[in-house]
């Protein structure tokens, strides 16, 4: 993907959440030139991978295949960081597609919050790695509910469910650009259990450096706010 176009999808998703008059710490609008002034005391946000992400997850076609993701607060497992919980944002276009995935550890309520309509089917695996074809229940806002394997469940603005460890889920949305809500345990991308996904993905993304950064990823952080 050209920079360029991380960029602009950066610049329509700060847009797009403020026509939904959803509110972001001020560390999401600096751009790589205000990061560049920051010391130490923004620590926390490169170590724990807090900031942007744009994933294809290695589909080559992000309008198909693909996820803007705003970690807006994060913990870890170590005494510096001890928050337990973290929280982010995700921006789905219609019709883009987030690809079946379960998470070993982490416990996750999804949320619709605002924009189209979130979209999502959900499935259980033995351990052979074949799709279990018994109902089984999630609960949605706080109600338990049966459904089949691959069924579709929509969520309207303001709703969520919740996911545990071992529920493969994929989404997207429709009827409109969705903003989703995602609040869960701590997120540590170098966990075995991070991101489990139902079928084998190259999730590096190749960037073609057409223009120069204006929202840096959360790997591209300046070393002057990392830790020494």
């Amino acid at each position: 993907m050209k920079r360029s176009e991380l960029n602009r999808i950066v610049r329509d998703s700060l847009d797009f959440i403020d026509e939904l008059n959803f509110k972001l710490p001020p560390f999401a609008y600096f751009t790589y030139e205000d990061w560049k002034t920051k010391g130490g005391e923004y620590a926390e946000i490169p170590d724990n991978i807090i900031g942007w992400d744009i994933t294809d997850f290695g589909s080559g076609d992000f309008g198909k295949v693909g996820l803007v993701i705003l970690t807006t607060r994060n913990g870890s497992n170590n005494a510096k960081y001890p928050k337990s919980y973290g929280e982010k944002l995700m921006i789905c276009e219609i019709g883009q597609v987030t690809p079946y995935h379960q998470h070993g550890r982490k416990l996750e309520d999804i949320i619709n919050r605002g924009g189209g309509t979130f979209v999502f089917k959900c499935f259980k695996r033995d351990a052979e790695g074949n799709i279990l074809k018994d109902p089984f229940s999630i609960a949605i806002d706080g109600r338990r509910v049966m459904i089949n394997p691959e069924e579709r469940v929509e969520l309207q603005p303001g709703e969520s469910v919740f996911f545990e460890p071992g529920v493969y889920h994929t989404f997207w949305a429709e009827n409109g650009k969705t903003l989703v809500g995602e609040v869960a345990d701590y997120e540590d991308y170098e966990e075995a259990d991070a991101a489990d996904f139902h079928e084998e993905f190259d999730l590096s993304m190749k960037i073609e450096e057409d223009e120069p950064i204006l929202y840096p990823l959360f790997t591209e952080y300046p070393d002057s706010i990392k830790s020494k």
